[in-house]
């Protein structure tokens, strides 16, 4: 069955331009077409950002505890509907079901631990210099915040975004990948099933020039008070150029080229099980899949001959099935895949066999990736200090390996490429450990775990290339939809000034024993 989908903008289905559809089809059985999107232009961007700003007024009045048990519902809801809606996403981007379940678990999670914060959306009181004087400060909305995000997890990371945003008291337009609209749409209903009023949650389906384009004139008109972008390091830079010359700071989820770090007393089969999984789970597209495996010298070899027996023995294919991986997300996505495969050079040894696509021409064992968008994992060792492959994000199922003699050197390598995410390091010396902590320039450290996996209550987020120092989930996430508000009451009956009217108390500062 296909759906046929359009913007939803104050509670209303806007159509796109006639003749402007997308058709987002099954990755894993490319004739299957999932849903036909209809897209809007870059004015029903901006219209739906000026909807958002006169229906968040009203929104901001609602009690925040109120706006927690509207959370609290939307977690209901989507528990409720979670097989559905996972089924739904392993069959629009091919993610397996298993791991499609947990991000919409991820949901769930996100709003059981927001639907507190409306009673804990605490300000201060503070004592004055000054007599008959006091001091508060309150979180106040942001006002609304445009959201665009990356497909490959349609509704986890959207509700990193959402959640926090409405329970703050924002009105939000949300801009998901077209080519996972299908899985954004049925969010969007539970959302609004939960009673968020017409005007607060706002669906926009475009594609991201137009996006851009709605963008900049809602931030011209002043109906936009803070962007959430997650998707492209080369995407972000222009999001942040394009907010700041709006004197806005967005807030920025980038990619990653995350390092593994395995240290000669580390136990290696864990290590193993851990680059099995950051390397090619979700077939090595998210932000934090493993980059690079920077192993020690001394258990390279070993660690290569495990590792490559692992890589061997995962099962790839039918993402409804038990695998490890199904398809790349779409034909976009599938042809940069091509183009990094061709970074792989003479100097390089492919140590994990087959490369490229699935084909009955190319197949995996017995399985031949035929009607899906299906790559072999790859590994490929020998990466140096200055390849393309070691210094930027490659989105696929593909791994480098490098070696290094010292801790130091290890730490050196993992930061060279510039990218800030996440990294993990695998060793039994609680001083290594916190030494590597101390050293990387990564938002997000693991030890004896693998570089992807994220907690609701953790923040998440990257520095450098990997975002602008941001942060998402938990408490942290708030400081991007709120602002501080400082009130000061004055109930002397007279002006008091600061840093004039102050008593002061004079010391003897030459007296001694």
């Amino acid at each position: 069955m296909t759906d046929e989908i359009i913007s939803v903008i104050g509670g209303k289905q806007t159509s796109g331009t006639p003749g402007d559809v997308y058709e987002s089809v099954n990755p894993a059985h490319l004739d299957e077409v999932v849903a036909r999107v209809g897209l809007a232009d870059a004015e029903t961007f901006a219209a739906a950002c000026r909807t958002a700003a006169a229906a968040q007024t009203k929104w901001a009045a609602v009690p925040a505890p109120v706006r927690g048990r509207v959370i609290a519902s939307i977690g209901r809801l989507v528990e409720a509907n979670a097989e559905t809606l996972a089924r739904l996403v392993t069959r629009e981007i091919g993610k397996p079901y298993a791991e499609a379940l947990g991000e919409v678990r991820e949901i769930v999670d996100t709003c059981d631990f927001f639907l507190g914060e409306g009673r804990r959306l605490y300000g201060q009181t503070v004592p004055s210099e000054m007599p008959d004087k006091s001091l508060f400060t309150f979180r106040v909305p942001v006002g609304v915040a445009a959201v665009i995000t990356a497909g490959n997890f349609p509704v986890a990371v959207p509700s990193w975004y959402l959640v926090p945003a409405l329970l703050a008291g924002n009105a939000v337009v949300w801009k998901p990948a077209e080519y996972a609209a299908a899985s954004a749409h049925a969010l969007h209903r539970l959302f609004t099933a939960a009673g968020l009023p017409d005007g607060v949650l706002n669906l926009v389906l475009t594609d991201g020039a137009t996006a851009y384009r709605g963008l900049e004139t809602a931030l011209g008109e002043g109906t936009v008070h803070k962007v959430g972008f997650t998707g492209s390091t080369e995407v972000g830079r222009r999001i942040g150029e394009l907010c700041g010359r709006h004197l806005q700071s967005p807030c920025l989820e980038l990619g990653g080229k995350n390092p593994m770090v395995v240290m000669p007393d580390a136990d290696l089969d864990l290590a193993v099980e851990g680059a099995l999984f950051a390397g090619f789970g979700t077939a090595g597209q998210r932000c934090t899949s493993l980059g690079t495996v920077i192993v020690h010298e001394s258990v390279r070899e070993e660690f290569l001959t495990r590792y490559t027996r692992a890589v061997a023995d995962a099962a790839i294919g039918d993402p409804s099935g038990d695998v490890l991986c199904g398809p790349l997300l779409d034909e976009r996505f599938a042809a940069r895949f091509e183009e990094y495969l061709g970074w792989i050079g003479p100097h390089h040894s492919v140590v994990s066999g087959p490369v490229g696509r699935i084909t009955p021409d190319n197949p995996r064992r017995n399985f031949t990736g035929e009607g899906g968008l299906y790559y072999h994992p790859v590994v490929v060792d020998g990466v140096r200090p200055d390849d393309r492959l070691f210094l930027e994000e490659t989105f696929g199922p593909i791994v480098g390996v490098t070696g290094f003699t010292t801790l130091e050197e290890a730490i050196g390598l993992a930061n060279r490429p510039g990218y800030g995410l996440s990294s993990s390091i695998y060793t039994t010396d609680p001083k290594a450990a916190f030494r590597f902590r101390s050293g990387i320039g990564a938002g997000m450290v693991s030890v004896n775990n693998s570089t992807s996996g994220a907690e609701a209550h953790l923040p998440f987020g990257g520095n450098g290339k990997s975002g602008n120092g941001s942060r998402q989930s938990g408490v942290w996430v708030l400081d991007q939809f709120t602002r501080w508000q400082a009130l000061n009451w004055d109930y002397s009956g007279r002006l008091q000034k600061a840093q004039m009217d102050v008593a002061e108390i004079i010391p003897d500062l030459d007296f001694r024993l």
